[in-house]
């Protein structure tokens, strides 16, 4: 790592912004639930990245400009954060931390150019887990030698003290996720263990000593880290490795750039193979499985069997033919312009097929809703057979078109669907279908109704002006408002739970 005293009393600030923004996260997370302070923690955090990257990139090297792609993940980043002061759905909620922290390192990533791959790229994504997950951990030492030289007025030489002192938060936090799965385990293994655990959080609330030690921990851990990572964008230089692969595999070659290809007779053996398995089958979708739709089942089959087993049997061939259209289209080397021809046509056949069977996995998972209620799990995986439907035709495209570049359109797809799933309120149309359904059969899931969200209380409460004869609708949404009322902290505040209130 480059010598940082020409940059050290920018460092220095840089160091006292990352320690408030771990305070400010303490402040903001400990005893509240998420809400509006979502919003407050990601735009800290983005006054801590600017400030550190103004000027320069990947180090001492000037900052060029940024990659327009990058901001342009700042609308999704927006969006997402958003969610969290406009809707109460917990999947989600969870969800889109995981998400929010994904896009946020690449943008991070993209705009200081700490990766040279290109965005699109698979190998991108594998240095992102690097940089994020791994890279920090080398600096944790830095910010005690900035104290300490600071303290002492020396940019140069060893210092026992310093030494041990890094060492030693190191161990500390290398530790942390061992002692988790470790804790994971005896937990799991002994009840008694468990107790002890679960008596914890009652000790926190008793000593106000407990508390501040957690907050403390906390404020640390956020304030480490941003700044850990931070600096290791700033010093950051990338390196391509070279990856060792089998040359023995049967029916491939190695290229000279170290990939895979299989030899377009054996791969088209293979895909011709499965094709013709799959046009029996899909002829059979069109004789009686999408009659089953209209309530002609075959003969001897029970109504939730038949639609539940059908359903997941698809749903798994549909991945699975994922997975071969991603090697005949990236793995199968090119030779004859007959080859390509059977290439490109037995890709299309095996996309067209699994576009059948999704439709008829959709058409079983509507019968099972039908017969037994709409839940979360039932209407996302509705949504993720339509995002599937969406990939297959684009890649439909990219079998006929070679310079389509179908990475970059799937990962704006996937961001895009992935916002909109956020933004259809799910537990609102949950509420909603429920209630058309009950209309249709006098059939209603009142129990699943209160496991849901508040998103759900203003449909629930036009079922309850339509229909005021439902048993226990009134303590369903009884139920909803005493949620809401629970986190009365201004951080927690959102629009769903006003709304609810």
């Amino acid at each position: 790592m480059r010598d940082p005293a020409p940059w050290q009393k920018r460092y220095e600030k840089m160091l006292i912004l990352a320690l408030l923004f771990g305070l400010v996260s303490q402040y903001l997370f400990v005893g509240a639930a998420a809400g509006i302070s979502v919003i407050v923690f990601i735009a800290s955090f983005y006054g801590l990245f600017f400030y550190s990257i103004k000027g320069r990139m990947g180090g001492f090297e000037k900052w060029q400009g940024q990659a327009r792609s990058g901001w342009l993940l700042l609308i999704p980043i927006f969006l997402l954060t958003l969610t969290y002061a406009l809707y109460d759905n917990g999947l989600f909620r969870q969800l889109n931390m995981f998400a929010l922290f994904a896009l946020i390192i690449s943008q991070t990533v993209l705009m200081t150019s700490s990766s040279v791959k290109p965005w699109y790229r698979g190998v991108f994504y594998t240095e992102l887990l690097f940089l994020a997950l791994i890279k920090p951990f080398a600096f944790i030492g830095v910010p005690f030698n900035l104290v300490n030289d600071r303290l002492r007025g020396k940019e140069k030489g060893e210092n026992s003290a310093r030494s041990k002192l890094g060492k030693i938060s190191l161990g500390l936090l290398l530790s942390a996720p061992i002692l988790i799965v470790v804790i994971a385990l005896l937990a799991t293994a002994d009840e008694i263990f468990l107790s002890w655990l679960l008596e914890i959080p009652g000790v926190m609330d008793r000593f106000s000593l407990g508390e501040s030690i957690w907050r403390i921990v906390v404020a640390a851990v956020f304030a480490f880290y941003a700044f850990c990572y931070i600096w290791g964008l700033l010093f950051n230089k990338a390196t391509d490795k070279a990856k060792d692969l089998p040359t023995d595999t049967p029916g491939a070659a190695i290229q000279p750039n170290g990939r895979i290809e299989f030899d377009p007779i054996t791969a088209g053996t293979l895909l011709v193979s499965i094709n013709i398995v799959y046009v029996l089958f899909v002829i059979i979708q069109f004789s009686y499985l999408f009659g089953a739709a209209n309530g002609l089942l075959p003969e001897g089959a029970a109504y939730a069997e038949y639609a539940r087993r059908g359903f997941a049997e698809l749903i798994m061939v549909a991945l699975i033919n994922v997975c071969l259209l991603m090697c005949g289209l990236h793995l199968i080397r090119r030779t004859s312009a007959a080859a390509e021809w059977i290439r490109k046509l037995s890709l299309t056949l095996l996309i067209g097929c699994t576009i059948i069977m999704l439709i008829s996995a959709y058409s079983r998972l509507s019968l099972y809703e039908e017969a037994y209620g709409f839940t979360q799990t039932r209407l996302l995986v509705h949504g993720f057979m339509i995002y599937l439907g969406i990939l297959l035709v684009i890649a439909l495209l990219r079998i006929w078109k070679e310079h389509f570049s179908m990475g970059k359109v799937y990962i704006c797809i996937s961001i895009i669907a992935f916002v909109v799933m956020n933004y259809i309120n799910i537990d609102a149309r949950i509420a909603e279908n429920n209630g058309d359904r009950y209309e249709r059969t006098g059939k209603i899931d009142m129990a699943y109704l209160g496991t849901l969200s508040t998103d759900a209380a203003p449909a629930l409460l036009k079922l309850q002006v339509k229909h005021p004869e439902l048993k226990g609708l009134n303590g369903v949404i009884n139920k909803l408002q005493d949620k809401a009322h629970k986190h009365n902290k201004w951080q927690s505040w959102n629009l769903s739970k006003q709304r609810a209130k």
